[in-house]
């Protein structure tokens, strides 16, 4: 009898097909299509090895975070790293990484714990070279570079660790399975070994992984639902700014940021990054407004610039930088059609400072009064606050988190913020004014076409007491 043929299976969504393809007809995922695995005998059952427990015996301390050293990376994790937990990080090739995680390990042997920093990409001279660039020599900090996994269990049952750092997930590879490292079979067998380990031993695991082109991780969704907590490193190659998010965060929110600054000797945590947003005028100039924008739940000082030109093209530009496009485009349309500021035959720049990408929508109202301030080249005596989400018929729609976000503009020293009507704000220092819309908000400001004023003379200034 002959030999039924082999079914080949997807590891992403569990099509089959009768032959190998590369790429999946199901999920379109390219690279899972692997021999399906052979049906598994029935499972018994065995005894447990450790009982189980009413939920109010159970150890709170076995699970209890342990600060990093890092404010901001503790910040961002919830209270620090947890016993057992899997952290990946994931970020564009030069942001960062391994700086970062070489320095969490640096300071979590400070602390008297034993970490082991497997490098599967750099030798440990190299890895050393960083270090001392860094200032994250300390004997507490052991280096392997190793490449394969079995190697790695061992150096972690040899050493014992209280922190496995591993540079990177797709770099390592397990004897006997499919494909070649970083393929999806190996990233998964290795992340779920690690997994298991980190499980059994207490042990928290940090893993760097790569991206691909759209900045997603690299490799199977399923390797983000086998760790605990996923953290994206982001910033631009222009610029030491760095910013952390997380994902997916078990053990505390998934919506907070970190702020660090990488320079030549290492990496360094940024606690007040609002000013590094906002630019320094000796003298006010047109086209400028401020807002208050959350990342995660701090609040940050962005601004935001406008330049308005007459174009000879039959079709203007419009170029935007740090803000969706989109989302300009529409206030451009709303400015033109509710708020009568000509724009049709100007070209339109926008940006935010500092190279923040800003999403939002609070920032609509301080996009639309920087592009009216540069159109009729207004400026403003003393910096105003704007906030607000712009709606196609002109009206300003209420934000999350008013009161935080004055707050922060009353600390660094504000005195007049505008606010979509209804948000009930009252903050001692600051002058909160309620606007219905973004004619509104421009009538209040002073900001209109002055038809007497030649376009060469000097800019005109304006102050909110001015205004009225």
């Amino acid at each position: 009898m002959a030999k039924s043929p082999n079914l080949y299976q997807c590891s992403e969504c569990g099509w089959t097909t009768p032959r190998w393809v590369g790429r999946c007809g199901e999920c379109q995922a390219w690279g899972s299509v692997a021999v399906a695995a052979a049906p598994r005998s029935r499972v018994t059952s065995t005894a447990p090895g450790r009982p189980a427990l009413p939920i109010s015996q159970v150890d709170l301390n076995e699970a209890r975070a342990l600060p990093t050293g890092l404010g901001e990376l503790d910040r961002v994790l919830g209270a620090g790293l947890t016993p057992g937990a899997v952290v990946l990080l994931a970020g564009e090739p030069g942001v960062g990484k391994s700086t970062l995680l070489l320095e969490v390990a640096a300071r979590w042997a400070r602390l008297g714990r034993r970490t082991l920093y497997v490098s599967a990409e750099e030798s440990a001279a190299q890895v050393r070279l960083r270090a001392e660039r860094t200032g994250a020599v300390d004997d507490s900090l052991y280096l392997a570079a190793e490449s394969d996994l079995a190697t790695v269990l061992g150096q972690v049952e040899q050493l014992a660790p209280d922190l496995l750092v591993l540079d990177s997930v797709q770099t390592v590879g397990v004897p006997g399975a499919e494909g070649v490292p970083g393929g999806v079979a190996q990233v998964k067998e290795v992340t779920a070994a690690l997994v298991r380990v980190a499980k059994q031993r207490a042990m928290p695991v940090m893993l760097i992984g790569h991206v691909t082109k759209e900045g997603t991780v690299a490799g199977p969704r399923t390797l983000e639902h086998l760790v605990d907590v996923v953290l994206t490193f982001e910033g631009e190659s222009h610029s030491g700014f760095r910013m952390l998010r997380a994902s997916k965060n078990r053990f505390g929110p998934a919506d907070e940021v970190g702020c660090f600054e990488l320079t030549e000797t290492g990496i360094g945590e940024v606690t007040d990054p609002s000013g590094l947003f906002t630019s320094l005028h000796s003298e006010p100039a047109p086209g400028t407004c401020l807002s208050i924008s959350l990342a995660g739940r701090r609040p940050l000082l962005t601004e935001v610039q406008a330049l308005v030109a007459p174009s000879a093209a039959p079709v203007p530009r419009r170029i935007t930088n740090g803000l969706d496009s989109s989302r300009v485009a529409m206030i451009l349309a709303v400015l033109q059609r509710r708020a009568g500021v000509r724009l049709h035959t100007k070209e339109v720049y926008v940006s935010t400072v500092g190279g923040v990408r800003v999403s939002d929508p609070a920032a609509d109202l301080a996009t639309a009064v920087a592009i009216a301030s540069a159109a009729y080249d207004h400026c403003f005596v003393r910096p105003v606050i704007a906030l607000g989400e712009v709606g196609l018929s002109g009206e300003l729609r209420r934000i999350p988190a008013t009161g935080r976000r004055l707050a922060e503009a009353a600390r660094l020293g504000f005195q007049v913020a505008l606010v979509p009507p209804g948000s009930g704000q009252v903050v001692p220092g600051l002058r909160v004014i309620e606007v219905s819309g973004v004619a509104n908000a421009l009538q209040v400001l002073g900001l209109r076409a002055r038809k007497d004023r030649p376009d060469t003379s000097a800019p005109a200034r304006l102050s909110i007491a001015e205004a009225g």
